[in-house]
This record gives structure tokens, C-alpha cells and sequence, in this order.
């Protein structure tokens, strides 16, 4: 048996960019993608702290440095440029490897910089 177990997250990100009018998914920083160890291209859950709203999408690398987060496509009607949004990304995992698995949580400050690792 395989369990969703919480891999990693990018927690309280800012929104700097919304485009409604592009193929979808979420343009993150090359290197906050690093930093949380999250893929190109992987499955995240992007939860908005200011309205509540849930959704499923991909990663697309976004410029390294730039602290670009930019919900694209359908996802820019529920994120707005300035709310607080966590990305967070699963891993499936036996039983016995999720009871030695440790999440990585990375805090970040008002400009998305990276402050530590949870």
C-alpha cells in the first residue's frame, strides 16, 4: 500500500503575477522550486490564504531570482497579485518510509525571499 504523504511546501508565497489568458498552471522561481524541492513540471495543490480557494496544477520554472509567482490560466480568477498562497507537493510513500519521511517547509519574507527550512 502507497500513502499521499506532504513532501515539501513553499509557505505564504506572494502572488506578484496573475494571466488568465495563458495555458495554465503556476510559474514558480527557478530557485524557490530548488530551494523546496519541487520538479518542473510537478503535480502542486496551491492554497490562497486570503480567499480560501484550493486547486491542482503543474509547475513551470519561472526566471532564477526573480521571486515570481504567477498563477496562470483558469487559476488567475481565484489569485490575485498580493495574496498569500502555499505550495505544496506529495509524495507516495509505504508506510514504513513515511514514518522516517520529514517534510520540508520553506518560509519566505514579504518579497519572497527564502528565510529558513522547516
Amino acid at each position: 500500500m502507497l500513502l499521499n504523504i506532504f513532501k515539501s511546501k513553499l509557505h505564504r508565497v506572494k502572488v506578484t503575477q496573475a494571466e488568465l489568458y495563458y495555458e495554465g498552471s503556476i510559474t514558480v522561481d527557478q530557485e524557490l522550486l530548488e530551494i523546496a524541492n519541487i520538479l518542473p513540471y510537478e503535480k502542486v495543490q496551491v492554497v490562497n490564504v486570503n480567499n480560501g480557494s484550493r486547486l491542482e496544477t503543474y509547475t513551470i520554472p519561472g526566471e532564477r531570482g526573480s521571486r515570481i509567482i504567477c498563477l496562470n490560466g483558469p487559476a488567475a480568477r481565484f489569485n490575485s497579485p498580493g495574496d498569500e498562497v502555499i505550495i505544496i507537493t506529495y509524495a507516495q510513500m509505504t508506510p514504513e518510509e513515511a514514518k522516517n519521511h520529514h517534510p520540508l517547509v520553506i518560509l519566505v519574507d514579504e518579497n519572497n525571499n527564502p528565510l529558513t527550512k522547516v
